[in-house]
């Protein structure tokens, strides 16, 4: 039977660059990534809240289905396999599923701007390794946010300036409350540094 892994958790604002360090993680130590994004409830949901401008409300943790994240993470941890959901931030639904094995992997990666909402029932379930709040210059992260969301068109532009420069200001408040579920912020480096502990 494969011994159970544990999970290494990477939250923080959206485009800190923990989609990218997780891909250096998993291409150093052969460690599986799951990617919580993937976890959002669809568009046509009446339980998302809304923003001030009428969209739903993307940053907001109950747009997310915290449950189902924390079932997929047991399931790839305890039994070495999981079925994920693809998500299509563009069209606000899920589009298909995949299917992950870990393998021998002591270490699985779960990264998300949800991810802290995990620490909790981790530890509960004694699958926490450590979890880290990733977190740069304010002003890169927004341009390197924005970026990202106009390259793969995952909303209107008008709504990626608005969301952009709104996160931008509450920054500091997301690291904070991240910091208050668990999470230690550390910047990209560090992380990788402490990685090889568990390698």
């Amino acid at each position: 039977m494969t011994a159970a892994a544990r999970v290494l958790v990477l939250c923080g604002p959206s485009g800190s660059g923990k989609s990218r360090l997780a891909d250096r993680l998993s291409r150093t130590h052969g460690w599986p990534t799951i990617r919580l994004d993937d976890f959002y409830k669809a568009g046509d949901d009446p339980s998302l809240p809304m923003t001030d401008f009428g969209v739903p409300d993307w940053d907001n943790a109950r747009s997310w289905n915290l449950q189902s994240a924390l079932d997929a993470l047991r399931d790839l941890c305890l039994d070495g396999r999981a079925e994920l959901p693809v998500y299509d931030i563009a069209t606000s639904s899920v589009t298909g599923c995949h299917v992950v094995d870990r393998g021998d992997a002591p270490i699985v990666i779960a990264e998300g701007i949800f991810a802290a909402e995990t620490i909790a029932g981790l530890r509960a379930l004694d699958l926490l390794a450590a979890a880290y709040c990733i977190r740069q210059q304010r002003q890169l992260t927004m341009a390197r946010r924005f970026v990202r969301d106009v390259r793969e068109r995952r909303k209107p532009v008008p709504v990626l300036l608005r969301r952009g420069w709104h996160l931008m200001r509450l920054e500091p408040r997301i690291v904070a409350a991240h910091e208050r579920l668990g999470a230690r912020p550390s910047t990209p480096r560090a992380v990788e540094r402490a990685a090889t502990l568990w390698a």
